[in-house]
This record gives structure tokens, C-alpha cells and sequence, in this order.
């Protein structure tokens, strides 16, 4: 079996480590090259920077952070925000990132999951999705949780496992900064119904709500943000607990 991954999550804004609640209400959470090295002398599997802001001025700050950050960890890392074009991929990919995120992106332009995978292999395209609880159904949003869409969430990860996405990242918009549960539900669904990794977001605030995604979600990765930046949980402690609670993790 493979082992689960722990994932803490960076957001940046203006070169700053920022958290918020249902992606709004930001704080300051750190400096994201120390932050980085931390999680990775901690245990983390993997780790994600997200820059919300992405700008033309922004993705070349982004950029110059992202060479940073590979030159201060030795674990994989995922970078996002402001890809629009093969050209974007191939300058993160050369400063020293692992994987790519799209969102907004790839909702716009589903072609361009086909495209990075096809040049960069799927492994390298991570699909984002977030997606809010609304009467009913998941709706898919677009700019940082911004504009709602037509899309809604299970058939457009199943498109986007069609069209070559290595992973799906799927964030509740719901759950996100609540630190109430993931959305294991709906996580566990996609499970089935793909056959891609799932990395649960949003909604992480104890121990348990990560091994409820792992159990009753049947996620292959859970991604958290404050619980890790704000030391609301420990990695290595994280991983004990699991262990503890049958479920694989890398100590």
C-alpha cells in the first residue's frame, strides 16, 4: 500500500506566507522559504505554494521564490498561480519546482491539462479544483474562489483525468479555514470514481479529521494550511498518531 502524504500548504501573497477563512480574511503566517525548510526538517511529504495573487509583476517575484524555496528543501513541491501557457510550466519546472497546479487555467482552457501533460508528463499537472456546497451540488469556482461556474465537481475531474491530470487537488470552499473535517463525502466519491490520486484541502483542524480523510475519504494526500503554520499540530506528531491508527505514513 501506499503510504499517505501530509502536505502543508502555502499561500503567498506579495512574498508573504498568508492564511485565510473561506478564502477571505487574510493573516501573515511567515516567511515561505523558512516556512518551507521547517516542514521539510519536519516530516513533510510534500508541499505547496500557491502565490493568490498571481499578477504579470507577481509571477517574476513568484519566480525568484520558487528558486529560493529549491534551494532550501529536499522534498518534491508543488507550485501554482499565474499559469496560463506551456512557457509558465517550463520557467517554474526550470526554477526548480517538481509539479504544476492549475485552476482557473485549466477550467478556461481544458486543453492545457492535455498540453502540460503531453510535453511534461502527467505527473508534473496537478488539476485544482474549488468547488463550494450549493443547494445541493458542488459548484466549481474560478479566481481564488471569486466567480462561480457552470462545472461542477465530479465531472469535471473526471475530464480532467481524461485529459491527462496526474492528480486532483480538490479544495472545499465550505470547509476551508473551518477546522471542522474535510469534505470526506464528497472525497470519498471521487476516490471511486477516478483513478488518479485525490488530495483532500480545507477543513483540517485536529489529528483526526486527517485520518478521517484518509479512512473515511479514501484520500491518498491530505493538504492543511494553519493547523501547521499557526504549530496547531506537529508533523512528526501527526505522523505518530497515524501510524498509531493503522493507517501507512512515511516517519
Amino acid at each position: 500500500m501506499l503510504a499517505k502524504r501530509i502536505i502543508p500548504c502555502l499561500d503567498i501573497k506579495e512574498g508573504k506566507t498568508v492564511k485565510g477563512v473561506n478564502f477571505v480574511n487574510f493573516r501573515d503566517a511567515g516567511d515561505p522559504v523558512e516556512l518551507g525548510a521547517q516542514y521539510s526538517r519536519a516530516g513533510a511529504d510534500e508541499l505547496v505554494y500557491l502565490d493568490i495573487t498571481a499578477s504579470h509583476e507577481g509571477r517574476k517575484t513568484f519566480t525568484e521564490l520558487v528558486k529560493r524555496v529549491a534551494a532550501h528543501i529536499n522534498i518534491p513541491f508543488t507550485v501554482g498561480g499565474g499559469i496560463h501557457e506551456l512557457a509558465d510550466v517550463d520557467r517554474l519546472l526550470s526554477a526548480g519546482a517538481d509539479k504544476v497546479s492549475l485552476n482557473s487555467a485549466a477550467l478556461r482552457n481544458p486543453a492545457l491539462i492535455e498540453e502540460i501533460a503531453t510535453h511534461f508528463g502527467s505527473q508534473v499537472c496537478v488539476v485544482a479544483i474549488d468547488a463550494n456546497f450549493e443547494q445541493g451540488d458542488w459548484i466549481c469556482y474560478l479566481n481564488g474562489g471569486r466567480i462561480p461556474t457552470e462545472r461542477r465537481l465530479f465531472e469535471w475531474a473526471a475530464e480532467a483525468e481524461s485529459r491527462g491530470a496526474g492528480e486532483i487537488l480538490f479544495t472545499s470552499m465550505t470547509h476551508d479555514g473551518v477546522k471542522d473535517g474535510y469534505a470526506n463525502e464528497a472525497l470519498a466519491t471521487l476516490a471511486e470514481q477516478l483513478h488518479i490520486p485525490i488530495i483532500a484541502s480545507g477543513g483540517a483542524g485536529k489529528r483526526e479529521h486527517f485520518r478521517d480523510a484518509f479512512t473515511l475519504g479514501k484520500a491518498d494526500a491530505a493538504l492543511a494550511a494553519s493547523v501547521f503554520h499557526f504549530g496547531e499540530i506537529a508533523i512528526d506528531d501527526l505522523k505518530r498518531y497515524l501510524r498509531a491508527e493503522g493507517i501507512v505514513v512515511r516517519l
